[in-house]
C-alpha cells in the first residue's frame, strides 16, 4: 500500500458536480475579475471568521506584504515573528523594508507573550502571530501585551482556516488576519489565492483601493497600488468548499485523534496543543531525533512525508544579511532538524491511517 503525503484530487472528487457546474457558470458568464462571485465569497468568509470585512487577494504572500504596507510599517521598523515559520511571513515584513525580529517558539510550536516581550524595542511596530500547522495560538495575553505597547497584531492564518480559541476564530483577534488559499490548505483553491479579514472600515477601504492598482474608480488612481485580485473562478470554487470546511476539518480532527491514540513509539514526540483551542490539523507534525532515518524508513515502506520546514528563515540565503548564524535560535533550529509531517488529508482512508501508525510504531534506532 502506498500512502502519499498529499492527495489533492480527492477534494475535487468529493463534490465534483458542484465544482464543475460552478466553473461552467463562471466561464459562460463572461465576467472573470471583480464580479459577483468574489463579492459573495468575501461576504461569506468574513461571516465565517467573525469579522466585518474580507478582501480577496491573489495569494497569501500578497495578503501579508500588503497588510504591512497598509499598516504603514516600513524602513527601520521592527516586526516580531516566530523563527519556526514559513518564509512567506518573513517576506511580508521585509518586502516593505521593515526588519523581522525572530522569537523562539514554545513547546506548542507557537509564539508566547512572554517571548514577544523580550524582543520589544522602541522600533517595534507589530507582532506577526502564525497559527502553525493548524494549531491555534492562544491570543488573550498577546492581545493584552500589544495593547500595552501600542503594537499592531497581524495573524498569519494560512494554515488555520476554522481554528479557534475560546470561541473566536483565527484571524479575528488582530488588526488584520491573513489567509492563503493555496491548494493544499484546509480551505484551498484550485490555484493561487489569498485574503485578509478585518474589522476596521478605514483599513478595509485602503485594501480595496490598493489591490486594484490603487484605484477606487477606474483610471482614478489615488495611490501607487498593485494588481492582487482573487479571480471569479477561484472565488466561486472557494465558496463551494467553504460550505464544507467545518465538515472537512472535523475529518482531519478524527484522523489526528487516531494518531494521538495509537502512535506509541517512544522515539517520537507528538504535537502538544494548547488548552481552550480548537485545532484544524493542517499538518500533524511529530518530532524525532532520528528524523532523517525515520523519513527514509517510511519511504522504504511507501509512506511519503514532508518536512515543514528544513531551513528556518533566519538561516536561509535570503536573510543572510541579518547576520543570524547557526546557533542564534536554538529551539527553532532544533525543530527544523527534528520535525516531520505525517500524511493527513481529507480522504485518507482508515487502512492508510492504520498503515502509517503501524509503520511508525515499528521504527527503531
Amino acid at each position: 500500500m502506498e500512502v502519499p503525503a498529499v492527495r489533492l484530487n480527492l477534494i475535487f472528487e468529493a463534490h465534483k458536480e458542484e465544482y464543475m457546474q460552478k466553473a461552467l457558470d463562471i466561464l459562460s458568464s463572461g465576467r472573470y475579475i471583480m464580479g459577483k462571485e468574489l463579492a459573495a465569497f468575501e461576504s461569506a468568509f468574513a461571516e465565517y471568521i467573525g469579522t466585518r470585512h474580507c478582501v480577496g487577494l491573489a495569494s497569501g504572500l500578497d495578503a501579508l506584504w500588503i497588510t504591512f504596507r497598509i499598516l504603514g510599517i516600513g524602513s527601520g521598523d521592527e516586526v516580531i515573528v516566530q523563527g519556526n515559520t514559513f518564509i512567506a511571513g518573513v517576506m511580508g515584513i521585509s518586502i516593505n523594508g521593515a526588519v523581522p525580529v525572530f522569537a523562539e517558539p514554545d513547546e506548542h510550536f507557537s509564539l508566547s507573550a512572554k517571548e514577544i516581550e523580550k524582543h520589544i524595542t522602541s522600533k517595534t511596530k507589530a507582532v506577526l502571530v502564525t497559527h502553525l500547522y493548524g494549531m491555534m495560538t492562544p491570543m488573550d495575553e498577546i492581545v493584552q501585551l500589544c495593547r500595552k505597547y501600542d503594537l499592531r497584531i497581524v495573524e498569519d492564518c494560512a494554515q488555520a482556516h476554522g481554528a479557534s480559541y475560546r470561541g473566536k476564530k483565527a484571524g479575528s483577534f488582530g488588526d488584520v488576519g491573513c489567509f492563503s488559499f493555496f491548494p493544499t490548505k484546509n480551505l484551498g483553491a484550485f490555484g493561487d489565492g489569498g485574503a485578509v479579514v478585518l474589522n476596521d472600515s478605514s483599513l478595509y477601504e485602503k485594501f480595496l483601493t490598493f489591490r486594484n492598482y490603487g484605484s477606487e474608480k477606474k483610471y482614478h488612481n489615488s495611490v501607487v497600488g498593485t494588481n492582487s485580485r482573487l479571480d471569479e473562478l477561484q472565488a466561486g470554487l472557494l465558496g463551494i468548499r467553504l460550505k464544507y470546511l467545518d465538515e472537512m476539518n472535523e475529518e482531519r480532527c478524527r484522523i489526528a485523534e487516531k494518531y494521538f491514540n495509537n502512535i506509541t513509539n517512544p522515539l517520537l514526540s507528538l504535537p502538544v496543543p494548547h488548552t481552550e483551542t480548537v485545532n484544524v490539523w493542517h499538518q500533524f507534525v511529530v518530532r524525532c531525533a532520528q528524523r532523517d532515518a525515520l523519513q527514509r524508513f517510511l519511504r522504504s515502506r511507501n509512506i511519503d512525508t514532508i518536512i515543514h520546514y528544513p531551513i528556518p528563515p533566519h538561516l536561509s540565503e535570503a536573510y543572510r544579511y541579518l547576520g543570524l548564524g547557526k546557533g542564534s535560535l536554538p529551539k527553532t533550529e532544533m525543530l527544523a532538524d527534528t520535525v516531520l509531517s505525517l500524511p493527513l488529508y481529507n480522504g485518507l482512508s482508515a487502512p492508510e491511517q492504520n498503515r502509517v501508525i503501524e509503520t511508525l510504531n515499528e521504527f527503531s534506532e
